[in-house]
């Protein structure tokens, strides 16, 4: 059985933790912006952890009275079903990531076929590629522009 961690160690542990932060915080400026964005995202869960953590130790720490036909019993309200409610709550964050993961190939693919398109047209015009790009074709465009008659 774990031994439960006194207030004192707990605090101790935040005073730790909170200084191996300043220092990683201080040496962060001079890391590419991928590398913030994973340690950014590596606190984010670490953070998120020890809140499960203290969560989880609250209440197994606190037992409850539940009433069972004419009897009251003491224990904690969610013995037995731990593993049974971790399961099915991640059901929902896979098909959280399985859209994300469907909808991200969807519009890179929706992406790609609007480059296609262009790339097509360009290539399949009467002009060559180098005269979009001429400061005058975009005023010449602007000043011939054909008039509709109806």
């Amino acid at each position: 059985m774990k031994s439960v961690p006194t207030l004192q160690q707990e605090q101790a542990a935040d005073r730790f933790a909170r200084h191996i932060t300043a220092r990683l915080s201080e040496g962060e400026a001079w890391l590419p912006y991928e590398v913030t964005e994973r340690l950014r995202a590596s606190r984010e869960r670490s953070v998120s952890e020890r809140r499960r953590e203290a969560f989880a130790l609250h209440t197994q720490t606190n037992t409850a009275v539940s009433a069972q036909g004419n009897a009251a019993t003491m224990g904690s309200p969610n013995e037995g079903t731990g593993w049974w409610r971790a399961l099915i709550s991640a059901i929902p964050v896979f098909a959280l990531i399985a859209g994300l993961v469907i909808y991200n190939s969807d519009s890179e693919q929706s992406m790609l076929t609007e480059v296609t398109a262009v790339d097509t047209a360009l290539l399949t015009d009467d002009l060559p590629p180098a005269a979009y790009s001429d400061p005058g074709f975009i005023q010449y465009l602007k000043t011939s522009a054909p008039t509709s008659e109806h």
